[in-house]
């Protein structure tokens, strides 16, 4: 050990005592060697802690649903615009004033055949029928006087035959003077006949059992056979227009001269309550593509549309508005009848087969919106996967919940 004076600030002086070299280096050692002791006494008593890797593979859980083959029929979707089987603007055939109007001649009004909706002033045809009653019994008493003269100029004739050439014989007999008569008389009845017919027209009635549109006319107008008095449509009928893919007209009976058509379930889901349809029938194909969709078009039938009849309370149908519509398609044989949802990828189904997934590719004679119908791939009892599954591999494991709970 070495011992050192210092001098301190009070002038005093101090002795420090300083290790020597070797004896620190010794020390470091001995406390590096109780912590490395201390380290590994604490890391030896830790108690370990064991893996075990065990992989087991669990079987998947799935729902599965039972098919059958049968005969079942599709039902073909569509929608609709709905139009009126007789729609016309309603024009008078004379000219005039309107005098008169019915009280159902307005917007939303009903008529029935035949029934008078306006009078036009009349007063100028019943002259024109008197005038031409006149001109009729004139024309009369016209071909009386020349058949009298007739009857004279055959006698005279009886008596000069014999200095009369042949070809003079009708101018003798007069012939030529009856048949104006005759003709005169006949002109005077069919011009007689049109003044009654215009006189009749006066009064514009409606040509079918129909509903008022419009009404473009009221009393005082001023009208002639070129003005649109209303618009009318018949209450008898309407048609929809419905649009269906081309590939799905092989599955809907269109009917033929005297045949029916097939049955449609029409929803008009703006305007009628839920649940509330009509039926309606096939007429006709209509032979022109849809310029904007490229759909086939099938017209519609619906009998007494606006439930008109006595004890009906059907939903209303109204002109220009869109319909839903479920066409009735011709039933399919033997075939498997399966949700959309359940059909795969490529045309595929997910089946579940002694415990494993199997991936069947199947043929699907036809579809609708929401069901696909399986001709081939599928037979009776088959147990298809109605689950969505996050991985699919042919041969992968299944259980079901009753498989589950009897584990």
């Amino acid at each position: 050990m070495i011992q050192t004076e210092k001098n301190t600030h009070d002038g005093e002086k101090s002795k420090v005592r300083t290790l020597r070299p070797a004896a620190t280096v010794t020390l470091s050692l001995v406390i590096m060697a109780v912590a490395a002791l201390l380290i590994f006494g604490i890391y030896s008593s830790e108690p370990k802690a064991e893996r075990e890797t065990a992989t087991r593979e669990t079987a998947m859980l799935v729902d599965v649903l039972s098919v059958k083959r049968g005969t079942y029929a599709p039902q073909i979707t569509g929608l609709g615009t709905v139009t009126a089987a007789q729609d016309i603007e309603l024009r008078p055939r004379v000219a005039g004033r309107v005098m008169e109007v019915s009280e159902h001649f307005m917007p939303g009004g009903f008529a029935l055949e035949g029934e008078t909706l306006l009078k036009l002033d009349a007063a100028d045809y019943r002259h024109v029928v008197n005038q031409r009653e006149g001109t009729l019994k004139q024309t009369e008493s016209d071909l009386a006087q020349e058949q009298g003269r007739r009857e004279v100029a055959k006698r005279d004739f009886e008596v000069l035959r014999k200095n009369m050439e042949g070809g003079n014989e009708a101018l003798a007999l007069r012939q030529p003077q009856l048949e104006a008569a005759e003709a005169a008389m006949i002109s005077a009845q069919a011009a007689l006949d049109q003044a009654k017919l215009d006189l009749n027209r006066t009064e514009v009635t409606a040509p079918f059992d129909a509903q008022i549109i419009t009404r473009d006319a009221n009393v005082g107008s001023e009208v002639n056979p070129g003005t649109t008095l209303a618009r009318l449509v018949g209450t008898d009928e309407y048609h929809i227009i419905v649009t269906v893919p081309l590939a799905k007209l092989k599955q809907i009976a269109i009917p033929k001269r005297g045949q029916t058509g097939a049955t449609v379930e029409i929803v008009d889901r703006a305007a009628w309550p839920d649940g509330a349809s009509r039926t309606g029938e096939i007429r006709s194909l209509i032979g022109a593509i849809d310029n904007q969709t490229r759909l086939a078009k099938l017209l519609v039938s619906v009998r007494d549309p606006l439930s008109l009849r006595d004890g009906s309370n059907q939903p209303v149908l109204i002109v220009g508005s869109i319909v839903h519509t479920k066409i009735s398609g011709q039933p399919l044989d033997n075939v498997v009848k399966i949700d959309r949802d359940h059909l795969r990828q490529d045309d595929t189904v997910w089946v579940m087969q002694d415990g494993m997934l199997n991936v069947r590719a199947v043929t699907v004679a036809f579809r609708d919106a929401e069901h696909a119908y399986v001709s081939e791939g599928l037979n009776t009892d088959d147990q298809i996967v109605t689950s969505n599954l996050a991985t699919v591999a042919e041969g992968a494991p299944l259980r079901t919940e009753s498989n589950a709970q009897g584990e």
